[in-house]
């Protein structure tokens, strides 16, 4: 069993401490987009890397289109990583959704947490005005999930450029539409439809794991908005405001991401009894 979950999510171990810290990764995208951060990590942390279920090198066949309609399936698969691997105050650093997967987890089980890092998180990222401002309209979202049903290559072309920002560097964003096409366009849309149409607002308040919220800059995905009211609601949080731009700062900005995220983890330990 343990080694089919091991399987099951790609999971990748690496480095050389003894504290955990797990690399979760974003909608569309595996674990390869770490790849200029974790390793940053290894001489003093135990790093962790996995693919979610239908993504990257995860076991295909063992996508489960009813367990992954909404999130609580990917949360489970967190919680069965921590469990297979018994770790225990674990560092989790998660991008996007994966960061409010990581949150949930730390919900159903605190113990396996220590500090959770969330990189461009949201809990709702459609507009509820005027208490809430998620940064799109109902009306967006179906378009662009038609646009995914008519032409999966062409919705990747898409968006791939207008979230990842960094014009001069297009080479980006052309990684993040191969990501995206190289997920299947089924998984892909049962995926989307799960993060996009989640509400998460209400469970902020349940968080006891302190964590750190990184903010980017001109962030269509989580807006400055989006940061600021996940700060206000999340107990223990910390918002960071980055210099980096777009949605993906561990792929466009990695040195700032590591220097932000060790600069904390060294606060966090002098502040530790």
């Amino acid at each position: 069993m343990h080694e089919s979950i091991l399987r099951r999510n790609n999971v990748k171990l690496s480095g050389h401490g003894a504290t955990p810290i797990l690399f979760a990764p974003g909608f569309g995208c595996d674990q390869n987009m770490w790849r200029f951060v974790a390793p940053a990590f290894e001489q003093d942390y135990r790093v962790i890397l996995f693919d979610y279920v239908g993504s990257g090198q995860s076991d295909r066949q063992a996508y489960d289109p009813d367990r992954y309609s909404t999130l609580e399936g990917y949360v489970h698969d967190v919680l069965d990583i921590v469990e297979t691997l018994n770790l225990k105050e674990a560092i989790f650093v998660g991008h996007s959704v994966g960061a409010m997967i990581g949150l949930l987890a730390s919900i159903r089980e605190p113990e396996r947490f220590r500090r959770l890092i969330l990189v461009g998180p949201s809990p709702r990222y459609l507009n509820d005005l005027p208490d809430y401002f998620g940064g799109f309209k109902r009306k967006y979202l179906e378009e662009l999930f038609d646009l995914m049903d008519q032409s999966f290559l062409g919705w990747a072309h898409f968006l791939a450029p207008t979230i990842m920002r960094n014009p001069e560097r297009p080479e980006l964003a052309q990684e993040l539409e191969e990501s995206f096409c190289a997920t299947d366009p089924a998984i892909a849309r049962r995926f989307a439809e799960a993060t996009f149409y989640a509400d998460n607002r209400e469970d902020l308040p349940k968080v006891t794991v302190p964590s750190l919220i990184l903010q980017c800059n001109r962030d269509q995905i989580a807006p400055v908005e989006v940061g600021r009211y996940m700060h206000r609601h999340l107990p223990g949080s910390t918002l960071k405001q980055m210099e980096a731009t777009g949605h993906y700062p561990h792929v466009s900005h990695p040195d700032e991401i590591i220097r932000l995220i060790k600069k904390d983890l060294t606060l966090q330990a002098l502040l530790q009894p």
